[in-house]
């Protein structure tokens, strides 16, 4: 009894995380998909070497619709990683000369802030309370059944 209660409390910490994190995270999203309908790639920069306009695109599937799949708890391992890997270039990449922590100015924070809770994420996966959550046990079971 325990067990299943501790398991309920753990899906309900990360819905809160998934929804929390996911939330802040399409903000960043959002207006970079505003800059990708505006036409604006030539504002975006290019750390990674491969042209403004498919690192803008990049970032906003990452910042946009992964922290959508994230937050609904779909495909989440998978869909955590893009986010991960983008604020890494944020940090490490973008902001490698900036300081730490948050001053006057540009920092490593923001992203590390972001990219820490979505690497959890990975290795925790969405818990009960996620599409993931009502897929993997039907998508199991119906394999069981077929498998025997």
């Amino acid at each position: 009894m325990e067990a299943k209660r501790q398991d309920l409390m753990t899906s309900a910490g990360l819905l809160i995380l998934r929804l929390g994190v996911g939330g802040f995270m399409l903000t960043h999203g959002w207006g970079k998909l505003q800059m990708v309908f505006g036409g604006e790639f030539d504002k975006f920069g290019d750390p990674l070497g491969i042209g403004t306009t498919l690192s803008l695109l990049g970032a906003t599937a990452a910042e946009f619709f992964c922290a959508l799949l994230v937050m609904a708890g779909f495909a989440t391992r998978f869909a955590a990683a893009p986010i991960v890997f983008t604020m890494a270039v944020a940090a490490f990449g973008v902001h490698a000369n900036d300081p730490w922590t948050m001053g006057q100015g540009a920092s490593k924070e923001p992203a590390l802030l972001y990219l820490f809770p979505f690497l959890a994420l990975i290795f925790t996966g969405a818990g009960k309370f996620s599409v993931d959550g009502l897929i993997w046990p039907w998508w199991r079971k119906r394999r069981a059944q077929r498998a025997g």
